[in-house]
């Protein structure tokens, strides 16, 4: 016989569901938003995102918010949301429906977005922490990093666009599933408006987000002029006809690598 689980384990794996399901929106899910926000500061040129990315490190107590408030939430959602990964069982095979679906492709673009974020993390935070790069080398090293090529291909800036699509996509869909599951949205035409809603949050987090990684590799923008300029003293900026001043490799500033340690 198989072994029944208690009714205290039981109680246990429902709480930890449910506060990986909330960890997920908050603060996970709004520091994901916010950092696309931030990061798309970039399209308006190195000014303004050298000014969003100093505002955040003048935040006061920033470590204690980043340790706290992001990443051992980060850490919880992403170990327990891998246990749950690999625990389940898909059956799209048998009952190909769209939730079914919806199921499978959270887990996978889950353990995808663990990948892209942990490499992420290492690129800039872990260099940050260890290596000496600072925040006004952000912008320089994005730049040559999504714009070199292996074989004339950009596979980093391609790696980039699948991160951002899967950590934006378990975000709406998973947003979508909090909404279910904590009683927001009960009923069928509350769910389907729910679907509307965080479908739509994704497509426009997504485009952000990869409007900034192309401008990074490319120098182009999905929308805006390419001769877009922000004006000093404005934060919208506006369209002069002059050339902005784009992250290429040539102009990047090299930021420090770790040490090649020989045998």
């Amino acid at each position: 016989m198989v072994p029944q689980p208690t009714v205290d384990a039981s109680k246990r794996a429902f709480a930890l569901r449910k506060l990986h399901s909330l960890s997920g929106v908050v603060p996970v899910g709004v520091f994901l938003v916010e950092h696309i926000w931030t990061n798309a500061k970039a399209l308006g040129g190195e000014q303004e995102f050298g000014r969003a990315v100093a505002e955040i490190q003048s935040l006061p107590f920033l470590p204690f918010i980043e340790v706290f408030g992001i990443f051992l939430p980060l850490a919880f959602h992403a170990l327990y949301g891998v246990r749950i990964a690999f625990a389940g069982k898909a059956n799209v095979g048998r009952y190909p429906y769209a939730r079914n679906w919806m199921y499978v492709l959270q887990r996978a673009s889950g353990l995808f977005a663990l990948v892209f974020i942990g490499w992420h993390l290492y690129e800039y935070r872990i260099h940050k922490w260890l290596f000496g790069m600072q925040g006004d080398d952000f912008y320089g090293v994005l730049g040559a990093h999504l714009s070199s090529t292996v074989a004339s291909v950009p596979l980093l800036a391609v790696f980039y666009l699948l991160g951002v699509l899967a950590s934006v996509f378990h975000f709406a869909n998973g947003l979508w599933g909090f909404s279910a599951s904590w009683g927001i949205a009960v009923s069928k035409a509350a769910q389907r408006r729910a679907a509307w809603t965080c479908g739509t949050l994704g497509v426009v987090l997504f485009v952000l987000g990869a409007n900034t990684v192309i401008f990074f590799a490319t120098g182009s923008r999905l929308y805006l002029s390419n001769d877009y300029v922000p004006l000093k003293g404005e934060v919208g900026g506006a369209c002069k006809p002059k050339t902005a001043t784009l992250p290429t490799a040539s102009v990047a500033r090299a930021a420090p690598r770790p040490p090649v340690m020989s045998k």
